[in-house]
């Protein structure tokens, strides 16, 4: 089975109403999101990011990247952004397949398995959790490298992928 890492909107400068929780989110489990990272590419394992545009249609990860690093999680985010080898793709919705080139890229690599990491759980990463089972990938969720502003929102969009959609989710603790 050939798996892929999709790492979902982790370059954020957390401006937004849930920046500062968010942000925490992503302190508290930045360790496992960099370890997962370095398990795929120590295995072999392909990456690809999916990140949000914010607002801007240039597909510049570059930009996207400093403007995550220029911001109050910069120092955190600096290990997780991607390498110049991963790909990349930029996405105006929640879902990382939602007006995006993804499932070409999925298809390319002739991924079976979709194993999602990112921000923020309940919103974009759950989301493509879906989009990906509706389009026949099977689906990890590994929720320790997930971050999330809110945490029951979090367990209630987890139980519904293993529940209803039936993806699969990981912890590692």
């Amino acid at each position: 089975m050939r798996d892929v890492l999709l790492i979902v909107d982790i370059l954020d400068d957390f401006g937004h109403d849930d920046g500062d929780a968010l942000l925490a989110s992503l302190r508290e489990r930045a360790r496992c999101v960099d370890a997962t990272l370095a398990a795929a590419r120590r295995a072999g394992v392909p990456l690809v990011y999916a990140n949000d545009h914010h607002g801007v249609w240039d597909g510049d990860r570059r930009r996207l990247v400093a403007m995550a690093l220029d911001g109050p999680g910069g120092a955190l985010i600096e290990p997780l952004a991607p390498d110049a080898d991963d790909r990349f793709v930029v996405k105006p919705r929640y879902s990382g397949f939602d007006h995006t080139p993804l499932e070409l890229i999925l298809r390319e690599l002739e991924v079976e398995r979709i194993l999602l990491a990112g921000a923020a759980t309940e919103g974009c990463v759950v989301q493509t959790a879906i989009d990906g089972r509706e389009l026949g990938f099977k689906i990890t969720v590994l929720a320790d490298a997930c971050a999330s502003p809110h945490e029951r929102l979090e367990q209630v969009a987890l139980t519904y992928l293993e529940e209803v959609v039936g993806a699969q989710v990981e912890r590692f603790n």
